[in-house]
């Protein structure tokens, strides 16, 4: 078996390796840490971090995973119709 370990600094998501890096150019701190926070909420790092601050049983992250999947899918129906223009 291979060894899995994760390069320091990545994070697993589905099987692959993902390595968030900013480039801090002319010691502008703040703009790199601006790019930095748009990555982490682009990958859902502020999302996973706040599901994870308390243990959600079996049943109520079920019921969730389902109500985000209908309201997905009544987005995604509403911008079609819109596209289509109903």
């Amino acid at each position: 078996m291979r060894d899995r370990r994760l390069p320091e600094g990545g994070k697993r998501v589905r099987g692959v390796t993902v390595i968030v890096q900013v480039i801090v150019r002319d010691n502008n701190v703040d703009q790199a840490l601006r790019a930095l926070k748009k990555k982490m909420q682009r990958e859902g790092v502020f999302r996973e971090m706040k599901l994870r601050r308390h243990f959600e049983k079996p049943s109520e992250k079920k019921a969730r995973e389902r109500a985000e999947a209908i309201r997905r899918g009544r987005k995604l129906l509403r911008k079609r119709m819109e596209r289509e223009g109903y």
